[in-house]
């Protein structure tokens, strides 16, 4: 018998085994129970996290003649009929055009050969050219009763916002790294496959949430005939272990640079995954971060240094690109943690001579108000639905995609510590030609970002000789606003401008302009004019 690769051999067949994605499962046997079948579906979300095998339970499910409390009963003629032309499933990737959208929307009008409904599976929609989307629409809003559509994409923002409108949308999560764990230890008991309990914990670390990748990591270690070790899998998939990440982090505390500078060169050699390294560093850091907190004898870094040092880390992956060496930045950045005058973890310096070497390294920072100009919290929220507003009228992918490809760049140069780290967690949702709306999950932080917006909005301008405006949200408020939009599109209520009230500035009121300036203005317009 052909060997079938063990992602394809453990495709799940019915909604118990999709894993990690319970709420969703849970809405889609509800409404088969209820019989609320939708004309269409998107599920977006991150690979290998059961997006398309959903999908497929889902089509067998609704048109199971049995079915059960886990979707379809497998046992059917319906669910054993292994090719059922009345479950088609399409590679936008490779099928993106408008001709085959056409060829498409004509096969829609012809009945299902023997199920209860036509069912079009569409992966990666995200890929369909945007003349493939507009022919799609009107079928989309609109289909014949008896046809479904499913939509899957791991890039939802790259999707019409016309098209989510029609779809009822599912967001799949990454699968916790429990939750792969236990079912790799499924899967190992049924194949036999002898494997330690902390192999299988580093397999799901490398897979980032996605099942398909930790079953390939396996099927490909399940090759040897001995029992699969953690040293297995680091030295095969360029990871870290835990020791390493411990006694690293023990170099840097005790100023052992020379230990330090073998074991990242080690690491640079054996091409460990640079991002893996980052994110063990990271969780060695919070463990550190609490005890600081917790226990009162804690003799490690302080923690305002551990929380420096976390903010400097994840900021990284933000200036790599091919012509950076990741190690190069990893180990210069941690090499400002070590204190080559004294043999001692840096807490233990003297706290004037901390703040002395601080001075002199620091670079100058923008000074920020403490306020935007805005005297209350009634002004925020004015300002706020105003710039909400005026992002609508003229919010465009081609704005949003433009940004976001700035972001980065613009985060990576930002000195002001206070600024820095008010976006460095903040993402952005939209965008018009001089409009930027940011989300965070903390309200506390959107309030400060709110009320630096023109600091804010001075260094973008600055950086990339712009005029955008700001403004930030908590991302549950976003989401209100952006179903709002959605439905007042299906409505037909159309977004105006409205202008933005004057700011009450307490800065030095601007003197009257001399007619004599007048002329001399209109006729050199921006050139500076001194008139004594």
């Amino acid at each position: 018998m052909d060997y079938k690769v063990l992602y394809r051999k453990y495709r799940p067949k019915d909604f118990s085994n999709i894993i990690g994605q319970d709420y969703m499962v849970s809405i889609l046997k509800n409404s088969i129970n209820n019989h609320k079948i939708s004309h269409a579906y998107i599920f977006s979300g991150p690979r290998g996290t059961g997006k398309t095998s959903t999908a497929k339970v889902f089509a067998r499910a609704i048109n199971c003649l049995n079915p059960n409390e886990n979707g379809p009963c497998n046992e059917c003629e319906v669910c054993t009929n292994i090719e059922n032309t009345d479950i088609i499933e399409i590679d936008a990737a490779s099928n993106n055009g408008v001709d085959e959208i056409r060829e498409l929307i004509n096969n829609i009008k012809l009945a299902p050969a023997y199920s209860k409904y036509k069912v079009y599976i569409i992966d990666e929609v995200h890929m369909l050219s945007a003349s493939a989307f507009n022919a799609l629409l009107l079928t989309l809003e609109e289909p014949p009763k008896n046809v479904v559509f499913i939509l899957a994409t791991t890039n939802i923002e790259a999707v019409p916002i016309t098209i989510l409108s029609r779809c009822q949308r599912f967001d799949f999560r990454k699968i916790s790294k429990e939750a792969i764990v236990e079912r790799l230890k499924v899967i190992t008991g049924i194949e036999k496959i002898a494997i330690e309990d902390e192999a299988l914990a580093e397999i799901a670390l490398i897979s980032d949430g996605g099942m398909r990748d930790a079953l390939s990591i396996l099927d490909q270690l399940s090759g040897s005939q001995n029992k699969i070790t953690i040293n297995d899998v680091i030295s095969h998939f360029g990871s870290v272990s835990q020791k390493q990440i411990n006694d690293l982090y023990t170099y840097i505390l005790n100023n052992n640079v020379d230990n330090y500078l073998d074991m990242m060169q080690k690491f640079k050699n054996l091409a460990i995954d640079y991002k893996i390294l980052i994110k063990k560093l990271l969780e060695k850091i919070e463990t550190e971060a609490i005890a600081s907190k917790k226990n009162n004898n804690y003799q490690g870094f302080d923690y305002q240094i551990l929380k420096e040092m976390a903010f400097e880390l994840a900021k990284i992956s933000n200036y790599v690109n091919i012509n950076i060496d990741p190690y190069m930045l990893i180990e210069i950045t941690l090499l400002k943690y070590f204190n080559n005058n004294e043999n001692k973890p840096l807490k233990e310096e003297p706290k004037n001579e901390i703040k002395e070497e601080k001075k002199e390294d620091k670079p100058k920072e923008i000074p920020i108000p403490p306020k935007t100009n805005l005297k209350n919290t009634e002004e925020i929220n004015e300002l706020i639905k105003i710039r909400i507003n005026n992002c609508f009228v003229n919010a465009k992918k081609e704005y949003l995609q433009t940004v976001k490809n700035n972001w980065s760049e613009f985060i990576g140069t930002i000195k002001n510590n206070t600024i820095l780290n008010l976006l460095i967690d903040s993402t952005i949702v939209a965008a018009s030609d001089n409009i930027i709306i940011l989300t965070n999950q903390i309200e506390g932080t959107v309030k400060l970002i709110n009320e630096n917006l023109d600091s804010i909005a001075d260094l973008y301008n600055d950086k990339f000789s712009s005029n955008y405006k700001f403004i930030a949200l908590t991302n549950s408020n976003w989401e209100l606003e952006r179903q709002k939009y959605i439905n007042n599109l299906k409505n037909k209520i159309a977004y105006t401008l409205i202008e933005e009230p004057p700011k009450n500035t307490t800065s030095k009121v601007k003197e009257k302009t001399s007619p004599i300036e007048e002329i001399a203005n209109d006729i050199f317009q921006n050139t500076k004019i001194e008139i004594e």
